[in-house]
């Protein structure tokens, strides 16, 4: 990527694509601040997850475990779990961006599934840095601010649940999802997170569902491997297949 040969863009580019990421995810804080407050969370419960957290998937999962009446270490367990897929960006751009040691704590806590897309689609490390940091400055400020909004909108209407507002955050979560189901490994995943989710929501208690819902991706890539794992015993010109054939063959005849 940042060899001589990589591809040009210009910063102007950059920041427009980062912006628009960065105002398009934004907005959708408004949704978590009304779900947050409809659950029972104060503003300032509520805007201090975005603040201190600002990792969405998390608090949504957080926020719908407590608002379900989950004991709150199994509500912190799901988020917590939902959450660990930033440390494994984190190693990515880590190499990526090469920032200074002083920043990198700072920077830390932008990693998230936008910024990690829009750096990792960038042809220079120096549109990756610009990028990461639009993205991520962008996101940060607009997200907090619609939370913010959401929460105090969640409070002047009263009960969020006879708005119907209760599913704006599952609403924006899938909105936000399902594009990055792109490979059929993913919409497997996806699927059987699902099935597993909704149909032990009615026999555990809150929060639990989420936590075995997780078990959809090792499932799928164990099934995965072993797929794969049978196509290679069974490639074609394989001497010991053909020469089972030809046996075959022979006593056809």
């Amino acid at each position: 990527m940042t060899g001589d040969r990589a591809p040009q863009k210009p910063d102007s580019a950059v920041v427009r694509d980062a912006l628009g990421v960065g105002v398009a995810v934004g907005l959708s804080g408004f949704a978590f601040g009304v779900t947050s407050a409809g659950g029972g969370l104060t503003v300032l419960q509520t805007c201090a997850l975005s603040l201190l957290v600002f990792t969405g998937a998390s608090q949504f999962a957080l926020v719908g475990a407590l608002a379900g009446g989950g004991n709150p270490f199994t509500a912190a367990a799901g988020a917590f779990f939902l959450g660990v897929r930033n440390a494994f960006y984190g190693l990515r751009l880590s190499q990526l961006l090469a920032l200074p040691r002083a920043v990198r704590p700072l920077a830390a806590h932008w990693v998230i599934d936008e910024t990690t897309a829009v750096s990792l689609a960038q042809p220079t490390r120096r549109a990756a840095r610009i990028g990461f940091t639009v993205t991520g400055l962008s996101l940060y400020v607009l997200w907090n601010l619609t939370t913010l909004l959401g929460a105090l909108g969640a409070e002047a209407i009263g009960d969020t649940d006879a708005w119907g507002l209760d599913a704006a955050g599952p609403a924006v979560f899938l909105a936000l999802l399902a594009p990055m189901l792109r490979t059929a490994t993913e919409r497997a995943v996806a699927a059987i997170a699902v099935v597993l989710g909704l149909g032990l929501l009615p026999v555990l208690p809150a929060g639990v569902p989420v936590l075995v819902a997780a078990l959809a991706a090792p499932a799928v890539l164990y099934v995965e491997g072993r797929k794969r794992g049978a196509r290679k015993n069974a490639r074609p010109g394989d001497t010991r297949n053909d020469g089972q054939r030809n046996d075959t063959q022979r006593e056809d005849r």
